[in-house]
């Protein structure tokens, strides 16, 4: 899938999944703002969080701003799955709610209070059920 100012590249056996990735993106960083996403398999995740995070297991999704107006977003959807039932969530609903976790660290946002307040509300808006 592809937009202007966003390109989703599924390098997974499954389906899209059904996420308004480009609204999404537009409510959170701006219509103008260039980010690509690549869903990948858990060993691709696992390879990636070790090269920048030096964990062993795979992140459910990883976060690169590039410059200013530019950023890079990768999520394991088989690691979403597996995680959605702990946040009372869809799959779809989780990775939705990744990608915007994903973005706010793009923003600068830290772990925290003010970081949740913001994706709940992201969240109510888009009418995603996810338990934070």
């Amino acid at each position: 899938m592809q937009n202007k100012h966003l390109s989703i590249v599924n390098k997974t056996r499954g389906a899209m999944p059904r996420v308004d990735f480009v609204r999404l993106k537009e409510a959170v960083l701006g219509a103008n703002y260039d980010l690509s996403v690549a869903l990948v398999q858990p060993a691709e995740a696992k390879r990636v969080t070790w090269e920048t995070k030096r964990k062993k297991k795979p992140s459910n999704v990883l976060s690169f701003p590039l410059s200013k107006n530019s950023g890079e977003i990768i999520i394991c959807p088989h690691t979403a799955r597996t995680q959605a039932p702990d946040y009372e969530a869809t799959r779809d609903d989780f990775i939705a709610y990744l990608f915007i976790h994903g973005m706010f660290h793009i923003k600068g946002h830290e772990h925290g209070a003010t970081m949740e307040d913001n994706e709940r509300r992201v969240l109510k808006r888009f009418g995603l059920e996810v338990e934070l």
